[in-house]
């Protein structure tokens, strides 16, 4: 891939609308001729089948995608090579939901009548990702969209443009018509620019973000002009709750996969750890041993590299910020609190005590290798802390109490929550949030609804 991609793709040049299905003199007109064609003539066993061999493509070609990933964003490869098998699995699940988009017959109080709803698909879908899964985050959405009998036009973050490319090619080569899965890359400076004429154009019916909070706000003003379907999974800030039952290894475990996965760079890691009074040391104190031991910043493609780097120089600024913005108010700095050795955008792994709900870190989403800590007293405590906030994607607790458990789970305001369990993402279950972390749900089987269209038929004179 690599060679392909070197030779076809460069920069700000490769702007032909719908270069991935090698149409470059494609029409706005011809994509909408597109979209009908696919979902009339494409039976949901055919789109099945494609998608199939979409996935069968990407595990053939695992190594390879795996490289990209870390190639372009500095991802660890042993996490790319995670990401890969995670993102050809949304291809092979919605393979397989193609083949249940069911409807209705409904009987009615008219003896005359019969009602029927059908499902179809929502017609074109502007897929707009971010950089920190540049894999997985295409496949959940796509994968969808084409079992629904929906094409779609990608466009990629501008810091990873390669794995949307990479992807496009296995798309024609497992047999995927010509204009049905189109990619638009560009720079950052076109980014603002290439959204809103995705957004705005009559053609899209549907807009699927993964994002921040504040450009889905901008993209939900696009849409509002057209009234076009959306779904969006924005930002967090995931609270970490650990009570006094909870077993001190296990949630340390689970601190340490939510935390430090991808360098603390994904939309559901913990944001802020709330630990109760008569546990909290006991966790600082293993928490930062675990810290000690099992990370090790450096190059992506080395062996045994847990942490790789921030995304650009602007992330580091903004967890540095935060530390100083904590240490400044009180805060205790217990591992980590600079910047790597290494230079450029390496931060180091840091774990924060004696954090207070002021600080930065406390209400403002960090997407980066910072741990702060907040000690509480009582369950109501951490449940009001957890719920202040405006967002609410994920949540998670460690307790061992039945009754607490149950509370807590349905207290938080979240759209997901891990019950002693720090990695919670998975094919078969929603993803989504609530309040301003999003609307609507990808992946599991609820996610192809997001591109579909209720029609009611009533049948008369019977």
């Amino acid at each position: 891939f690599l060679p392909f991609l070197s030779v076809h793709f460069s920069g700000t040049q490769c702007t032909p609308l719908f270069y991935a299905s090698r149409l470059p003199q494609a029409s706005r007109q011809s994509l909408g001729q597109i979209q009908l064609t696919f979902s009339a003539l494409f039976l949901l066993q055919e789109r099945s089948s494609l998608l199939r061999k979409w996935y069968d493509l990407m595990i053939k070609n695992k190594d390879d995608l795996a490289k990209i990933i870390t190639a372009e964003s500095g991802k660890p490869l042993k996490e790319a090579q995670g990401e890969i098998l995670y993102s050809a699995l949304f291809l092979e699940w919605f393979s397989e939901e193609a083949r249940r988009v069911y409807g209705d017959i409904i009987y009615t109080s008219a003896r005359d009548k019969r009602a029927l709803v059908l499902k179809q698909p929502v017609g074109v879908a502007a897929v707009i990702t971010p950089w920190n899964f540049p894999s997985a985050m295409i496949t959940r959405k796509v994968g969808a969209a084409l079992a629904a009998g929906c094409t779609v036009v990608v466009k990629p973050a501008e810091d990873t443009p390669f794995s949307a490319l990479a992807l496009a090619e296995l798309a024609s080569q497992a047999g995927i018509p010509p204009g049905v899965y189109n990619v638009i890359p560009c720079s950052r400076k076109n980014a603002t620019e290439v959204g809103e004429a995705i957004c705005t154009d009559p053609l899209v019916s549907k807009i699927s973000f993964t994002g921040s909070t504040t450009t889905g706000k901008v993209l939900l003003h696009h849409a509002a002009n057209s009234v076009k379907r959306v779904s969006m999974e924005l930002g967090g800030l995931a609270p970490f709750i650990v009570f006094d039952s909870a077993n001190v290894d296990q949630a340390v475990a689970g601190a340490m996969a939510s935390k430090f996965r991808n360098a603390g760079q994904t939309c559901v890691c913990s944001n802020r750890f709330l630990v109760q009074r008569g546990i909290h040391d006991a966790f600082v104190k293993a928490f930062a041993e675990a810290i000690k031991k099992n990370l090790r910043v450096g190059n992506g493609f080395e062996e045994g590299t847990t942490q790789g780097p921030l995304i650009n120089e602007k992330a580091v600024e903004k967890v540095e910020k935060q530390v100083n913005d904590a240490v400044c108010k009180g805060a205790t700095v217990v591992t980590g609190g600079k910047r790597h050795q290494l230079g450029k955008n390496f931060f180091e792994p840091t774990l924060l005590s004696n954090v207070t709900q002021d600080m930065l870190c406390s209400h403002e989403e960090t997407f980066g290798p910072l741990a702060p800590v907040i000690k509480f007293d009582t369950e109501e405590e951490a449940v009001a802390i957890a719920n202040a906030a405006d967002v609410g994607l994920a949540g998670y607790f460690y307790s061992q109490d039945p009754a607490q458990i149950w509370r807590v789970a349905e207290q938080l305001e979240v759209g997901m929550v891990g019950v002693n369990e720090g990695l919670i993402s998975s094919v078969e279950c929603p993803f989504g949030g609530v309040k301003q972390s999003g609307l609507g749900r990808e992946g599991s089987k609820y996610g192809i609804d997001e591109y579909l269209e209720l029609k009611y038929v009533c049948y008369g004179g019977l």
